[in-house]
């Protein structure tokens, strides 16, 4: 089932920075009343289309959305699967998800679609519920997962009860690689995110990349660099779970967990560049629930978007949400479009500095490391961050010559001159990127 898209490689994938959407809390294009967090709140494809300036105002362009297929009831977030070929209605017809993919295409915008092969819904045994592996050979033996450090748990037994695909059947794996192929083809995908991929055999991926033929990147849902690194030589990405706990230690603590990520395991990943680079998502609890410090958040933002990998940021992120664990950090949107916020502000910029300097091009050099300070070198920027406000350091390693003027394109009329002694950077509320003037 190999495809025939030459496009939307990895390559072109690490140029982009990506808005992550829950599709049923982004936008709504009727008022449904209250929003019960877990049940369907009426978010939909033609709300996305609506907002795509609001998106394209932050500087994203792609996206990456819920699953689209048809879900058990009250299942907003699409993963209970009931149907693989038919689409969700509750997020608009087919008509309306072509015209958001061709809306976003006219943009620029690329769209990745969250996708799954190791569960359904949590039918029980009652497979004849699901189309189309309605029968219990298409599945592994009902067990659960007791100890996520028993691969063989992992890969064959039941995550929060969901029935567990059985690879190994022939007709299981050939029916899945026909799905992908042809999914992306109807509707003319540009990459996906694939969701469990720790709890699916490795060599099932081999074949499900090549049938998908777009970029792909995986969830790999464990801090351990080295078990994560793996998943990459089967999939082209991953999300970069082991930076996700470091950035939430280092700018919520101490920045000597950053300094250690960079020495030590930063380059046990194949392709450090491709990785998918975050600080909230829909599985996590926010930054601010955990961390309640705007500055810090913000510094960790903006880290995230011009540290080596994909960016890719959650929802609401820009509008400073702070809900805890799932399903109350999937809060609606809607009313809170605010395009004056500080760090919605921010990341436009940052988003800016990314492609006016082709940053993906240029590798990250560490110039300074401390518990409050932390700053590094990519290409023709110097970005400076803290987890503390109104602190001063001296930088001494760096490429820059005495009488250099420096100045910070987060905020203008600041700028520094290099002397002898160094760069000294006065720090704020705000991290600090500088270019040579």
């Amino acid at each position: 089932f190999l495809s025939a898209f030459s496009c939307r490689t990895k390559e072109e994938w690490k140029t982009r920075s990506i808005y992550q959407i829950v599709t049923d809390r982004f936008a709504r294009t009727s008022d449904t009343g209250v929003c019960n967090v877990n049940q369907y709140c009426g978010g939909n494809y033609r709300g996305i289309i609506n907002k795509l300036d609001y998106i394209k105002g932050m500087g994203f362009n792609a996206i990456w959305i819920s699953p689209i297929f048809e879900n058990l009831e009250y299942s907003y977030h699409g993963y209970h699967i009931t149907n693989f070929y038919k689409l969700n209605d509750h997020f608009g017809s087919e008509d309306d998800f072509k015209e958001l993919i061709s809306t976003c295409h006219k943009n620029d915008i690329w769209v990745m679609v969250d996708v799954n092969a190791n569960h359904v819904a949590p039918i029980g045994t009652n497979y004849e519920k699901i189309y189309p592996f309605n029968s219990s050979e298409h599945y592994h033996d009902w067990c659960d997962i007791l100890n996520w450090n028993n691969q063989f748990e992992v890969e064959n037994c039941r995550v929060a009860d969901l029935p567990d695909l059985n690879q190994e059947n022939d007709w299981v794996t050939e029916t899945l690689l026909k799905w992908i192929h042809d999914l992306i083809q109807k509707y003319d995908i540009d990459g996906i995110r694939i969701d469990c991929v720790m709890e699916v055999p490795k060599w099932f991926w081999d074949q499900f990349r090549d049938s998908a033929g777009v970029f792909q990147i995986g969830e790999v849902f464990d801090g351990r660099p080295g078990y994560v690194a793996d998943y990459q030589r089967h999939l082209d990405s991953v999300f970069n779970y082991p930076l996700y706990y470091t950035i939430r230690n280092s700018f919520c603590g101490s920045f000597q967990q950053l300094e250690d990520y960079w020495l030590h395991y930063r380059n046990i990943f194949p392709g450090p560049e491709y990785l998918g680079t975050f600080v909230e998502n829909h599985d996590n609890e926010r930054f601010l629930f955990q961390c309640n410090d705007k500055s810090k958040f913000t510094n960790a933002i903006i880290f995230s978007l011009l540290w080596e990998g994909i960016p890719v940021v959650y929802y609401g992120g820009e509008q400073y949400f702070s809900g805890g664990y799932d399903p109350y950090n999937r809060e609606p949107l809607w009313d809170n479009y605010d395009t004056e916020s500080s760090l919605y502000q921010l990341i436009a910029k940052a988003n800016s500095i990314r492609k006016t300097y082709n940053i993906w091009n240029s590798e990250i050099i560490q110039r300074y490391a401390d518990k409050n300070f932390y700053a590094f070198t990519r290409g023709n920027i110097l970005a400076c961050f803290a987890n503390e406000i109104s602190l001063e350091r001296t930088i001494t390693d760096h490429e820059f010559n005495a009488g250099d003027r420096l100045c910070n394109l987060l905020q203008d009329g600041d700028c520094v001159t290099v002397t002898g002694q160094g760069i000294t950077i006065s720090m704020g509320d705000y991290p600090k990127v500088y270019v040579k003037q």
